[in-house]
């Protein structure tokens, strides 16, 4: 069955956006108004910028990367919903381009005071940052962000043109190119997912490091794709698409999304008591700046993505619940945007940084593109797989 964007959704997406122009707007009158720094609103832009495009990047790469596990792992169940975990790994194009406009502009603007180690006046000065300037210096950086958006590319088109292809001549043999190639891709991105977690994010405290960061920084990605993943695939479920698919696909991607969950809160908590047990200043530093500057932010953070999944999702019937998936993971989808906030606005602006307008607006905006991208994409091939080798399997997937 052929999906097309109804009116509403059309509507819905088209009025987040220009709420999110009217909130950037409002947010910009503001800061001026009231502050009148051209400087620190640049910052604050650039950087409500950077939070917005990785974390929906992030999201389009994170259903990559699952994508790419089902086929690894030659996952039957998932056939049914195949090509709504490829709707949603279509918005990496986007995510790409957004994310390459903004590194872009801040690196013409010397690191725009968020990324410190890009400005030679304040390296020459820093002994920290001049030893770090072998890996944090503009060129390698740039060969680094290349090389990684390139390698997302190339294998999401090639998925992408195999799956497409694989509708109209069946067959198994696509189906193993698919998974010698997702075994390629996983080993390029179990190290690119953390070095440009350390290049993008970790760098904005350029003092700091953490050798779980980019584990940390993988499990909510991956969460917030699940989120997206479930709360997608109800949402066309009442529309009365993917027909296919039944309570027990639900319930796998309910325990994707509970499991995912407790993976960040263990990596949070790692990285987090490791750090203060181990009270080392210049360590330590990370978690302090963000307590003492947003101390409810931070730990209700924490408590959100730990706590709403383990007391609302612990049990089976509640992962097969259309209304409490779509309530607890709008919640958690929330709190990991506020995550990604805390990690790059924590950093760099510190106690100057704040929840306004211009954050709830651009996030809006962000937001409202996302969601038209995705069902755009739906609408590009049938929602259920004709050829896949495993749709049979999938199609009577019980639990």
């Amino acid at each position: 069955m052929e999906f097309t964007i109804s009116s509403k959704a059309k509507t819905l997406t088209l009025v987040l956006m220009i709420l999110g122009i009217v909130g950037i707007a409002l947010g910009a009158w503001l800061e001026f108004s009231y502050h009148d720094n051209g400087a620190r609103f640049t910052q604050r832009f650039l950087g409500n910028l950077l939070i917005d495009s990785f974390f929906f990047f992030a999201i389009g790469l994170g259903a990559l990367y699952f994508l790419a596990l089902q086929y690894a792992t030659e996952t039957g169940w998932y056939a049914s919903v195949k090509r709504v975990i490829e709707g949603v790994a279509g918005y990496l194009p986007y995510g790409v381009g957004f994310m390459l406009i903004t590194l872009l502009t801040i690196s013409l603007l010397k690191g725009a005071d968020i990324y410190v180690w890009m400005d030679p006046e304040h390296v020459k000065h820093d002994e920290i940052l001049t030893a770090k300037s072998v890996y944090l210096n503009q060129i390698f950086f740039w060969v680094r962000t290349l090389a990684y958006m390139a390698v997302y590319m190339i294998f999401w088109m090639g998925f992408k043109k195999r799956s497409l292809l694989e509708d109209k001549v069946g067959g198994t043999d696509i189906h193993f190119k698919n998974y010698r190639k997702a075994a390629v891709f996983l080993v390029f991105f179990a190290v690119f997912s953390s070095t440009s977690a350390w290049d993008w994010i970790m760098s904005v405290d350029a003092h700091w490091y953490s050798t779980l960061f980019g584990w940390y920084v993988f499990a909510g990605m991956w969460c917030s794709t699940m989120i997206v993943l479930v709360t997608l695939t109800l949402y066309l479920k009442k529309q009365g698409y993917l027909s296919k698919v039944n309570e027990n696909h639900i319930h796998d991607l309910g325990k994707w999304t509970f499991a995912t969950s407790f993976l960040w809160s263990y990596m949070w908590f790692s990285q987090y008591m490791l750090i203060w047990y181990a009270n080392i200043p210049e360590e330590v530093t990370y978690h302090l700046t963000r307590i003492e500057h947003f101390k409810g932010l931070y730990f209700g953070m924490f408590f959100i993505n730990f706590a709403f999944p383990m007391l609302l999702l612990m049990s089976r019937d509640a992962k097969r619940h259309a209304g409490v998936l779509t309530a607890v993971g709008l919640i958690i989808f929330a709190g990991h945007w506020v995550d990604v906030y805390l990690m790059i606005m924590g950093g760099s602006m510190g106690h100057h940084a704040y929840i306004g307008a211009l954050e709830i607006g651009m996030a809006i905006f962000f937001l409202g593109f996302f969601i038209r991208v995705i069902l755009t994409n739906l609408t590009k091939a049938p929602l259920t797989p004709v050829n896949h080798p495993f749709l049979d399997e999938s199609i009577h997937h019980e639990i």
